[in-house]
């Protein structure tokens, strides 16, 4: 699995537990070992134009995706085909922000946000109440899985 983490901010980025972070997700999904992911972290500034460019909206926002070739997740019993997933362009000031009002880490929402890409990636969405459920539910459990395997790892928070 290609998985490339550029941190283009000005804000320091655990880069190891992101790449962590995306292998353990994209294992999680039955995603082909040949697949590719890009993961971004950009200042208010870019994330502010890509906004504007890309979802017509004023304002930076925490989280972007771009999917490429359209994948979508796996099973145990049938991986997912090679190819590329796409970019998750991810605004760590932004994600600051949001986990003060969380009241969690910022390494906690920018996990989050990259898991949350993700799975946009894959065609996940929360437009509607039911797509709502699953995807945060799916959401959740990825966080918790990879906590608990960080913690095995003897990783710490």
């Amino acid at each position: 699995m290609s998985i490339e983490v550029n941190n283009e901010s000005n804000m320091e980025i655990d880069e190891a537990k992101i790449l962590r972070l995306a292998t353990h997700n994209l294992d999680q999904l039955h995603i082909h070992p040949d697949a590719d992911l890009s993961i971004v972290f950009v200042d208010v500034g870019p994330m502010e134009e890509l906004h504007v460019q890309w979802m017509d909206e004023p304002g930076p926002t925490d989280v972007l995706s771009f999917p490429m070739d359209e994948l979508r997740p796996g099973s145990i019993e049938r991986q997912t085909p090679p190819g590329l997933l796409g970019d998750i362009v991810v605004c760590p000031q932004v994600a600051e922000t949001q986990a003060k009002t969380a009241g969690h880490s910022t390494v906690d929402e920018i996990l989050l946000l990259v898991t949350h890409g993700t799975l946009h990636l894959l065609g996940f969405d929360h437009a509607e109440p039911e797509e709502h459920k699953e995807m945060f539910g799916l959401q959740r459990d990825l966080l918790l899985s990879f906590a608990t395997a960080e913690r095995k790892a003897g990783f710490r928070k």
